[in-house]
């Protein structure tokens, strides 16, 4: 019936100090978690053999860098809202 793929990226508040955000970023192909970038970590981690693969390609490629803005552009960002909610 096809192949199935979705990114999902979401932010993580543990305290109102903008430091402590953390962003995780998913990419799941057919229900399995191949990849995940956790700021925390700073890195992409790959969990299937091609998402390991992908994760050391990233990894030395403009998409780390592009993943970590993402920390500012989107959480750092949106932080206002989500503690006056």
């Amino acid at each position: 019936d096809g192949y199935f793929y979705h990114m999902m990226r979401q932010c993580r508040y543990s305290s109102k100090d903008l430091q402590g955000i953390e962003l995780i970023t998913s990419y799941v192909f057919n229900q399995a978690e191949n990849i995940r970038f956790n700021s925390t970590v700073g890195k992409f981690v790959g969990y299937t053999e091609h998402g390991v693969k992908n994760a050391e390609a990233w990894n030395k490629g403009p998409e780390l860098a592009g993943e970590l803005g993402e920390l500012e552009r989107f959480c750092k960002h949106n932080a206002d809202l989500h503690y006056s909610t």
